[in-house]
């Protein structure tokens, strides 16, 4: 993976609250556009993945890993073409497949440039990670039907990195089959949006829908911890900045990211023990 530049365009810095309402919702404008990028992979993939189990389901049989195989080649060209992807694939529903309980067909990037495949054992009497259901990258597109941002989370199964999973549900005659991924080192995306988080005239940082930071520029809120206060869910679902007191909360459209500007807020963890609660949770990786 080569080192990802920072996104062109930075805001100057201005004064005023009309300048920094507008250089705020600048800045999650190109947030979104950069993260628009992996989640087009994650489309692509998903979009796949459905016309292949489709065209199974179509012959009278039910899918198995083999079958799977024919996503490589599209996974392997969006790891290669895409610079924040570190990893993509598919995650199946338990009890999708005919011969296995549970899979991902997962493709990674290595620091040399290769590809390589994730190989887990996701026998349920042996690996923590079988039921892999209850993780956010999973669990918001099965049950919201939307995409979703998860983490950051430290990918102990792979690269031991901090990492982003953006993730899309998969769905066959309106049935749910599990969910398209991709993953985004931390150190990567940081790279591409502190520098515009920098340049706001207020301390700012970067949200999920369930207010877990994914990338800050202000110490009181590090990447991983978790804010207390505002019903982000609610913000992204509105699509339009909103304000709590002194704190400015614009999405980052049109990826589920909230930007907050200000201070105020509490944070539910912090420091150390923050990454210690994130890391207990892993990547769709």
């Amino acid at each position: 993976m080569s080192t990802i530049p920072a996104i062109a365009g930075a805001p100057a810095a201005t004064h005023g609250a009309g300048a920094a309402e507008r250089a705020a919702e600048g800045v999650a404008a190109r947030v979104g556009r950069a993260l628009e990028a992996v989640f087009e992979a994650v489309a692509e993939t998903a979009a796949e993945t459905e016309a292949l189990l489709t065209r199974v389901a179509a012959e009278g049989r039910r899918p198995a890993t083999a079958d799977l195989a024919a996503l490589r080649p599209g996974l392997h060209l969006r790891l290669s073409r895409t610079e924040l992807v570190s990893g993509v694939g598919f995650i199946a529903e338990p009890g999708l497949l005919s011969d296995v309980p549970a899979w991902l067909e997962w493709w990674q990037s290595t620091g040399e440039g290769d590809v390589r495949p994730l190989l887990l054992d996701l026998d349920p009497g042996r690996s923590a990670y079988a039921n892999y259901t209850h993780w956010d990258w999973f669990a918001l597109p099965r049950d919201t039907g939307r995409r979703a941002v998860a983490g950051p989370y430290v990918d102990y199964l792979c690269s031991d990195e901090y990492s982003l999973t953006l993730s899309a549900p998969v769905e066959v005659a309106g049935r749910f089959a599990g969910v398209a991924a991709a993953d985004v080192y931390l150190r990567h995306f940081e790279t591409a949006v502190l520098p515009l988080l920098r340049e706001l005239p207020g301390p700012a940082y970067l949200v999920n829908a369930r207010g877990r930071v994914a990338v800050s520029a202000d110490p009181a809120h590090l990447a991983g911890s978790l804010t207390r206060g505002p019903d982000f869910a609610a913000v992204l679902e509105r699509a339009r900045p909103a304000a709590r007191g002194e704190v400015r909360l614009v999405p980052c459209r049109p990826v589920p990211l909230v930007l907050v500007m200000g201070a105020g807020l509490g944070s539910a963890a912090s420091g150390e023990a923050a990454r210690e609660v994130a890391s207990s949770a892993p990547s769709a990786t």
